[in-house]
């Protein structure tokens, strides 16, 4: 099976518990769905295989990370860049990113691979305002969000990233957006499948191209649109 970062196995008795326990939550209701969610997020994020997401769950979250380990970061060492065909390149904290205009909204979250977890509060700042700051050139094409993993990038065009839904998300559920949800700060785009919403954001790149980005080499549509 799959490897935490110092190689512990996620073993089969633990992803055949894990089964039994996501069975028992589809069976007594969300509020229970909810916590065995929270409860799994540390084993899924160190199961870079994907197989424990497979637990049924119902309509809850499921933890991916395609590196199988990722660092977490704070108020102390989080960095945003805005960079690439910009005018004005810019680097934000957690702090800068909070002092600016905050936009939030309830939406739906949706999984390429079927499942959604409904009613989401969500807030943050709008990649269009930061793109607005940062002044994009006239050869400005497309934008590709980077993820502090090392690994995970994702592309919208410019069009795409300046909708009223797309942000750089700061909270959910009122709190801060935690590591396992990608935390602290992560993209949110409500008309697009969760592999546009990159997780552990560390950059927003702007770029002459709209080329595919990690999923979308591994086949998922290059748009991302829900339901197309």
């Amino acid at each position: 099976m799959g490897a935490d970062a110092d190689g512990a196995p996620v073993g089969r008795r633990v992803v055949l518990g894990l089964f039994g326990l996501g069975a028992l939550g589809v069976v007594t209701g969300s509020w229970i769905q909810g916590g065995l969610s929270e409860l799994l997020a540390p084993v899924q994020l160190r199961d870079p295989t994907g197989f424990t997401s497979l637990v049924p769950l119902g309509n809850t979250w499921r933890y991916y990370s395609v590196t199988g380990s990722v660092k977490p970061r704070d108020a102390t060492t989080y960095v945003l860049e805005v960079s690439g065909l910009v005018d004005k390149p810019t680097t934000y904290g957690l702090a800068d990113l909070e002092g600016l205009h905050q936009t939030a909204f309830t939406d739906d979250f949706h999984c390429v691979t079927g499942w959604h977890v409904p009613d989401v509060p969500w807030s943050g700042v709008r990649v269009s305002d930061l793109l607005d700051r940062a002044v994009p050139t006239g050869d400005a094409v497309g934008v590709r969000f980077h993820s502090f993993d090392g690994t995970y990038s994702v592309n919208m065009t410019l069009e795409q990233a300046r909708a009223d839904d797309v942000i750089v998300a700061l909270t959910m559920y009122g709190k801060p957006v935690t590591h396992a949800h990608g935390g602290p700060v992560r993209v949110y785009s409500g008309s697009m499948y969760g592999y546009k919403s990159t997780k552990w954001l560390s950059g927003i790149e702007v770029v002459a191209t709209n080329d595919p980005g990690y999923w979308e080499d591994r086949g998922y549509p290059l748009d991302g649109f829900i339901g197309e």
